[in-house]
């Protein structure tokens, strides 16, 4: 994973321009399509990563509010 990793954050990107590219030249049209659908994807997928940070940030908040007005249990002995 350590050699996976990297090599799949910049050949993506690289491999997403290219395909764009060829598209242009192809027809600048499905280029455009295609540009469309990347971007309403990875908007939804921005959304949903925000929603689960903001509720996992919520619960958190939430169980930490709790645990501190827990009230005191005495010693049972």
């Amino acid at each position: 994973m350590r050699i996976a990793k990297p090599l799949l954050l910049i050949a993506t990107p690289l491999g997403v321009i290219g395909g764009l590219r060829e598209a242009w030249r192809f027809s600048p049209g499905l280029a455009f399509l295609m540009f469309a659908l990347l971007s309403l994807l990875s908007t939804a997928f921005a959304i949903v990563v925000k929603t689960i940070r903001d509720e996992k940030r919520a619960e958190t908040a939430k169980l930490a509010t709790e645990g501190s007005q827990a009230p005191d249990q005495p010693d049972q002995h």
